[in-house]
């Protein structure tokens, strides 16, 4: 069986956990405590150089870091439920909305995750407030825009599920529970959109 790197809470491995769920694939999670810092061990780092999860590791011992490829891998091993697009068009669009909640939203809540309480706590970075200042607000302003967009839009990519939204659920329900920046509940297309999300079996891995 493939084993999957995780840690309780941590949101990039649970994108994996979630798309694994939906294609109906069995990983062996295997903890890797980062409050222990277990992911910057040497021994970790064989199997990942960035020190970071999730890491997939195949039954022959080879491993695949990051979540898209993790689960573009998934994805060739079950091709359905297609999740990054069917043609040309499809599989370009779902990967630039994916892009923007990464590029956009994911760097924000990370400077603001990184800036904030929780992190301060464990002393591993100098704190930069003015930069948490900023995030906050492009991650306030981000759920603004995704709500207009929802407006229109069923789901992130178009008119069915994709791995987008699986990045955006997670990039929100982190955001929400552990960053302080849980989106306003004025809201309501972005929370329409979110209760579809919650209320697949996937989501509540």
């Amino acid at each position: 069986m493939m084993k999957l790197y995780d840690f309780p809470g941590a949101p990039n491995p649970r994108r994996v956990k979630i798309f694994a769920e939906e294609k109906n694939i069995t990983l062996d999670l295997i903890n890797c405590d980062m409050a222990k810092r277990e992911h910057k061990s040497p021994e970790f780092l064989k199997k990942n150089p960035s020190g970071k999860i999730p890491v997939l590791e195949l039954e022959d011992g080879r491993c695949i870091a990051e979540s898209i490829p993790i689960c573009r891998y998934l994805e060739s091993l079950v091709p359905e439920p297609n999740l990054f697009g069917e043609d040309a068009f499809e599989i370009s669009f779902i990967e630039s909305r994916n892009r923007h909640i990464e590029l956009e939203l994911w760097t924000q809540i990370g400077t603001s995750w990184v800036n904030g309480p929780i992190v301060g706590s464990m002393g591993l970075f100098k704190q930069i407030p003015d930069a948490k200042k900023a995030s906050d607000k492009n991650v306030v302003a981000y759920f603004e825009r995704l709500n207009s967009e929802f407006s229109v839009s069923e789901f992130v990519a178009g008119n069915r599920y994709s791995v987008a939204d699986i990045t955006l659920l997670s990039a929100i329900d982190f955001a929400s529970s552990m960053v302080d920046l849980k989106p306003s509940e004025d809201l309501t297309d972005l929370y329409r959109w979110h209760n579809l999300m919650l209320a697949r079996s996937s989501s509540q891995v």
